[in-house]
């Protein structure tokens, strides 16, 4: 018998007399080492591994070889590994994972891990199937993660998937696998199955067998399990409207959209965010305004005013539809739901923080594109109370709403050169200007504040001035504002660095920053900017004889 030496690297050691695992394994305890005899080959590698299964079926406690075989499998890289284990069969490892020991189950866990992301979805497929459906059942989520994992590996490969969709029991495992109470396994349950999406025979299969019958079966578990298979409905449904037909078809999207209205608050709220989901696809927004879900959403806002549990889903619905402003039209958004924009603007002055949030994060958003600043400048004097609001939380109060207050602010700011017109300039100086009287001495004030957060958020102020004329012109103006542009010492933290240096890096690039900043500042800006985000000068240390 051939017993393997492992260290780093594989060697074979002629067997000895006696227990050759008991000798290997008291060798190991007194450090000892082999030196390596013979070349890393593929044919070493898979010798050393073959013998170190050998050794594993033969023990009592396997431990200690299993952590050996780990090592050996890391130590080979997986294009070396595809090779070396493909004519092997593992059934020890998988015999282990039967066993009361989580030490032990875990470690195995580890190895297939391995040796499974080496083998390709056929080789599972035809090899590995009915272990694998076996790991779904098991009790230890971690076995059920690495089925699941490896099934979803499967299902993506054309000449895998086969092998799944003609094995009913595989596919009912893995929807029961979604009712679990850890939630990574239904987390990648769900994955797993979503990824039949991608193909007809798996949307057939879903959707127009009796799994269909098993995934209802499986909501009616509890509300939490309910809303997960939303989240699976919602997933296969983005995928294409051929995949939202199926789903729309199978009466689950109707019931998640009716919960949109149901008595329970906190199910409404949880309801709104898979239907914002369900809205990033166009063909999910064509679908939702055939259903009128654009109307009852808007009428759910005017109605918030008289349902004291309304600051429970109200967040829920304004980010409804201040995404579904990016993706189609601000304009449009805001002109068809008017309800939608003042109830924006009434929660950046409310007391409640949580509202106030979730105004800045919508204003700031709208507020990115160049539609949403014009929509926003027609609203007037409105606007302008806001933008004064959203000034005064930057400057004081609560960290987190300083910082999305800080974010809302640079994006309102922020316009990309070739939309930089005379009309759009002067719209981002005006509002620059409501900030304060002297609104570069207050951002400059925030960012030298002890907290990365909020200086990283004033200078993302500057850099969205710092492409346009009238900022630059400021900057110029303002007394010790380009040493304070260079000065390296300012935000120790890679995160202010990187900061840092995308201002300079928006100064230098601007084809106005020459000529309005001037040579000498320009070519230092440069300089930075060639440089890097993280230079440090050399600083020349002089030593003199006889000092003390």
């Amino acid at each position: 018998m051939t017993v393997v030496w492992i260290t780093c690297s594989f060697s074979l050691r002629p067997a000895g007399g006696g227990n050759a695992t008991g000798q290997r394994r008291e060798s190991r305890r007194r450090g000892g080492s082999i030196p390596q005899s013979f070349p890393q080959t593929l044919t070493v590698m898979a010798a050393s591994i073959e013998s170190l299964l050998q050794e594993i079926s033969g023990v009592e406690d396997p431990m200690e070889e299993l952590q050996s075989l780990k090592t050996a499998l890391l130590s080979i890289p997986i294009s070396a590994l595809r090779d070396t284990v493909s004519g092997q069969r593992f059934d020890v490892i998988f015999s282990l994972l039967n066993s009361n020991q989580r030490e032990q189950v875990e470690l195995c866990v580890d190895i297939l891990e391995r040796i499974l992301m080496a083998l390709s979805p056929v080789n599972l497929a035809q090899n590995y199937r009915v272990e694998l459906q076996g790991g779904l059942t098991h009790p230890n989520e971690t076995v059920k993660i690495l089925a699941l994992t490896q099934i979803g590996r499967m299902v993506e490969e054309p000449d895998a998937v086969t092998e799944i969709l003609n094995n009913h029991d595989v596919l009912r495992a893995v929807i029961h696998c979604i009712e679990e109470e850890k939630m990574a396994v239904a987390k990648q349950a769900i994955q797993s199955l979503s990824k039949l999406s991608h193909s007809k025979p798996g949307l057939d299969k879903l959707f127009q067998s009796d799994l269909l019958k098993v995934m209802k079966d499986v909501m009616a578990t509890n509300d939490i399990v309910r809303y997960r298979i939303y989240e699976l409905v919602v997933k296969i449904s983005s995928v294409s409207p051929i995949s939202l037909g199926y789903c729309a078809n199978s009466s689950i999207i109707s019931q998640l959209l009716g919960e949109l209205t149901g008595d329970d608050v906190l199910i409404r709220a949880t309801a709104i965010e898979m239907v914002t989901t369900l809205a990033h696809s166009q063909h999910g927004r064509q679908y939702l305004a055939q259903q009128g879900i654009m109307d009852k959403i808007s009428n759910m806002i005017r109605g918030a005013d008289t349902d004291p549990f309304s600051s429970l889903y109200l967040p829920g619905l304004v980010k409804f539809f201040g995404n579904l402003a990016i993706m189609d039209s601000p304009q449009q958004v805001c002109e068809t739901y008017p309800a939608f924009q003042n109830k924006v603007f009434e929660m950046a002055l409310d007391p409640d923080p949580v509202m106030i949030g979730v105004a800045m994060d919508t204003l700031g958003l709208l507020g990115s594109t160049v539609e949403g600043k014009q929509v926003l400048q027609k609203t007037g004097e409105k606007f302008k109370a806001v933008f004064s609001r959203m000034s005064q939380l930057a400057s004081s109060g609560a960290t987190e709403l300083r910082v999305r207050s800080l974010d809302a602010i640079s994006q309102l700011l922020t316009l990309q050169p070739e939309h930089q017109t005379e009309d759009l300039l002067a719209l981002t100086e005006s509002w620059f200007h409501l900030l304060s009287n002297q609104p570069m001495d207050m951002i400059r004030n925030i960012s030298t504040q002890p907290f990365p957060e909020l200086h990283c958020g004033a200078l993302r102020i500057f850099t969205a001035i710092a492409t346009q004329p009238w900022g630059q012109r400021l900057m110029i103006k303002t007394p010790g504002f380009m040493e304070f542009i260079l000065d390296r010492s300012t935000g120790q933290t890679k995160e202010a660095k990187d900061a840092k240096f995308e201002l300079v890096g928006s100064l230098a690039c601007s084809s106005t920053a020459a000529e309005i900043l001037g040579s000498q500042h320009y070519i230092h800006l440069r300089a930075y900017l060639r440089e890097g985000p993280y230079y440090v000068s050399a600083v020349a240390s002089v030593s003199t004889e006889g000092a003390d």
